[in-house]
């Protein structure tokens, strides 16, 4: 009976449609049957072999509900008069002729489907760690440089989108996934960050070649927790080198490791990989070192700035994803160069301080100064006379008067030869006779320090304390030969 409706269809213009299909193994495709709106409510199913003799792979009387049947799923968006019917796990034994039908009494309304399933890399599990980041890369064929592509994580019953790109030669950024797609090599790469536990599970990137089908590769993403440190911090003066040591997963043994910059948008722009345990691999200004016993990467990074200053430790598997672990921060402290020059300054001012206090010290009559008041205080004149460094030497007073200990004195330097007329040197204060003056009964009152006279024609011979004196004060004067 189908063959003879299928010779009366041909005859018909429009009714009997066609399409070709191309799939990946290990992948997917989805494709996308229309039919007249007045049939919304028959029966939708999908069929394998000639029309003659067309087995059922699924059917549904359902609206808008995802039927599932072994590899096959047939969602009937009745609004939009399609029904989509997605075929998993690809194998080239799915290579061959389909049909989309709709049951109508007597009469059914079909589109053929030629499927072609290419060879392709097997399904794959992308391994990541909570709190890192992780890239997946998918290549396709040049001829579909030009097709939109995106990513979504399946759900219970469907794919929800979660990014996608039209524009190649610029990363997408939809909040913790992003997207770059390299249409003259044919690549596509899926940038993941911040990964957390329930980012688990099955993710598809999406080719869109036309309104009638779709195909997907897919991959099962599996989010673990580890005992590695999630990031790390280290200080460096600009333009010297930093040394970087970050652990991973005894499972990531015998896989390469990276260790790459990121400068905004460009998730990895330098980097360096090691694929031998306990062999030095350079690079650029990356040193690396992978010790595989203690599961530990090292490395140096040299001529540190602050447009390197975010460093990322991962590893890479041989499906080709990559896997960030641990995040690098370098915190700069200063250039060498400005360091020093602020020293050098530093050291000049402190030489040209010390100069000018030499200068001041040996400079006649630089520091002495007096007051007096009238009727309070004598004092020797500064003419001639140099000060300088003040020392209290306090000594207690006599209660006898009639004590020597009258003379009132602090320390004080004698020339070695008495007979020396080259300066005058005083080392007594006496004190006057007489009730007229002024008795000194606490040694608080004075303040004496060595006294040293230059030896000048207007020196004093003596040194006299007037009445009501309140206070003596003297600093230490130097002996200065004339």
């Amino acid at each position: 009976m189908k063959i003879i409706w299928t010779f009366t269809l041909l005859m018909i213009p429009g009714v009997v449609s066609s399409m070709r299909v191309t799939g990946y193994s290990g992948g997917g495709v989805i494709i996308s049957c229309k039919y007249d709106e007045k049939h919304t409510e028959n029966e939708k199913y999908f069929c394998k072999g000639p029309w003659s003799d067309c087995t059922d792979q699924i059917k549904t009387n359902e609206k808008n509900k995802w039927v599932k049947k072994d590899r096959f799923s047939l969602f009937d968006d009745r609004s939009s008069a399609v029904f989509r019917v997605t075929i998993r796990d690809l194998s080239e034994e799915d290579s061959g002729t389909y049909f989309c039908g709709i049951k109508i009494f007597g009469l059914d309304s079909f589109t053929k489907v030629n499927l072609k399933v290419i060879t392709d890399q097997p399904i794959r599990t992308v391994r990541g760690y909570s709190g890192g980041n992780v890239i997946i890369n998918f290549k396709y064929e040049k001829k579909h440089k030009n097709h939109v592509k995106y990513i979504c994580k399946s759900g219970a019953d469907q794919c929800f989108p979660v990014i996608s790109t039209k524009r190649g030669s610029e990363w997408k950024h939809d909040r913790r996934f992003s997207v770059h797609e390299d249409r003259s090599a044919g690549l596509l790469r899926v940038f993941i960050r911040e990964l957390n536990e329930n980012d688990s599970g099955e993710y598809k990137i999406i080719v869109s070649v036309s309104e009638d089908y779709s195909f997907f590769s897919k991959f099962n993403l599996n989010i673990k927790k580890d005992d590695c440190v999630k990031s790390i911090s280290l200080s460096a003066a600009a333009g010297r080198s930093v040394n970087i040591s970050c652990k991973y997963p005894q499972s990531h043994s015998s896989d390469v490791k990276f260790l790459c910059w990121r400068s905004g948008a460009d998730l990895c722009a330098e980097e360096t990989s090691v694929n031998e345990s306990r062999r030095w691999r350079s690079e650029g200004k990356i040193q690396l070192y992978d010790d595989r016993e203690e599961r530990l990467l090292t490395g140096s990074i040299s001529h540190v700035t602050e447009q390197h200053s975010e460093y990322w430790c991962g590893v890479q598997s041989d499906g080709g994803h990559k896997s960030f672990i641990t995040r690098v921060l370098i915190n700069l402290t200063g250039s060498p160069l400005i360091v020093s020059l602020v020293l050098l300054l530093v050291l000049i001012i402190a030489g040209l301080s010390l100069l000018f206090l030499c200068k001041k010290r040996q400079s006649p009559g630089a520091d002495s100064s007096s007051q007096t008041g009238p009727g309070k205080h004598e004092v020797v004149s500064p003419t001639g006379c140099d000060y300088e460094e003040i020392k209290d030497s306090h000594k207690p007073l006599p209660t006898n008067p009639s004590d020597s200990s009258d003379v009132l004195y602090a320390t004080a330097q004698l020339p070695t030869n008495p007979s020396d007329s080259s300066a005058c040197v005083y080392a007594t204060v006496q004190k006057a006779a007489g009730d007229s003056q002024c008795f000194i009964t606490s040694a608080e009152d004075l303040n004496y320090a060595a006294v040293n006279f230059h030896k000048q024609s207007d020196c004093p011979d003596s040194v006299s304390v007037r009445n009501n004196q309140d206070y003596s004060e003297y600093a230490a004067v130097n002996h200065l030969s004339a």
